[in-house]
């Protein structure tokens, strides 16, 4: 290939680009097709079955039938049609889901199905699959992960300041995350821990949202004749802002708070750009006395999260267990 004239360079990436967003329109579309044709056909086996009382047998008969006269068309097993008839059932009297069903994949849809329990879970996860555009491993994890536990057990450690300025800014951070992917062993210096992050870039990002884009590692900050570093910069595309990460191995402490809101002012006077919301910062901490971070995010002047990681991943089951016992209790309700 020629080396390309950079003058035609900018010009020529525009055109990929709009043949990449075209691909990807594409894709959709056929997949919208795909998962309405099915949302169809369950339709009309979820009614054959009520009215005329169509069973095992008729279903098997069905799938021979469209094995042989549609042999170009793939997927209609006996049992990927009653998962149809399923699909159809779930969510065919709710507004709000039944749209989402076809913004996923058919597989994805099945997972959710196949592994949650509850009408409030499924939605969870089909709205996650939905924005973050999920592949199949990237779902499952995140179903054996039991992230809809993990976020229901959560509490909001997001300081007044950031609530007000991006009020919808619970969709796009949490107060927990699970760190497994990273490999770290029991002992782990800070250091190790960055790095460790860093060799593992696009499993943390996948962990925190899509959304979050890498910037750099100890973002250099210069006030008179003093260096400050960030330890993780990203920039959040639908919050349009500088994302400050501060990585810690223990328990939080009240002074955190002083120096995340010293990188914020910092990156906002001589960082951010015209167009661009104010930072916010996330103190990443192994554990958090609850106490303690309530008066530290009140007495906070910037619009900073505190989150808290684990670094094996915590039993799916255990956490389900003290979902449930929370809510039959009545201390909780989804």
């Amino acid at each position: 290939m020629k080396e390309l004239d950079f003058s035609f360079e900018k010009q020529f990436q525009e055109i990929r680009t709009l043949i990449r967003e075209a691909k990807l329109n594409i894709a959709k579309s056929i997949n919208y097709g795909l998962i309405d044709l099915y949302w169809a056909i369950g339709q009309y086996i979820s009614k054959k079955c009520s009215t005329e009382n169509w069973g095992t047998g008729v279903v098997e008969k069905l799938s021979s039938y469209l094995k042989d006269k549609e042999p170009d068309m793939k997927g209609f097993s006996s049992q990927n049609l009653w998962r149809m008839r399923q699909i159809y059932d779930t969510y065919q009297k709710n507004e709000k889901l039944s749209p989402l069903v076809r913004e996923i994949s058919w597989t994805n849809n099945m997972m959710i199905i196949a592994q949650t329990k509850s009408y409030e879970e499924r939605e969870f996860y089909l709205r996650l699959a939905a924005t973050e555009s999920y592949s199949k491993k990237e779902l499952q994890r995140q179903l054996d992960s039991g992230l809809f536990e993990r976020t229901m057990l959560s509490k909001e450690n997001i300081s007044p300041v950031a609530r007000e300025i991006y009020p919808d800014i619970t969709n796009y951070v949490r107060e927990y995350y699970n760190l497994d992917f990273l490999g770290l062993s029991n002992i782990y210096t800070e250091y190790s821990f960055q790095k460790a992050i860093l060799q593992n870039l696009k499993n943390f990002i996948l962990e925190f949202g899509k959304d979050f884009l890498f910037v750099e590692e100890e973002y250099k900050l210069q006030f008179g004749n003093k260096d400050y570093s960030i330890d993780l910069l990203f920039y959040h595309r639908a919050l349009n802002c500088l994302v400050a990460f501060e990585l810690k191995i223990g328990e939080f402490k009240p002074e955190y708070m002083g120096k995340m809101d010293f990188y914020l002012g910092a990156l906002d006077k001589n960082v951010k750009k015209e167009h661009e919301n104010p930072s916010i910062g996330i103190i990443l901490c192994k554990t958090k006395e609850e106490s303690i971070i309530e008066i530290s995010l009140n007495r906070s002047v910037s619009p900073t999260v505190i989150s808290e990681y684990e670094t094996k991943l915590i039993n799916k089951k255990m956490l389900r267990e003290k979902l449930d016992n929370i809510f039959k209790s009545g201390k909780g309700n989804i």
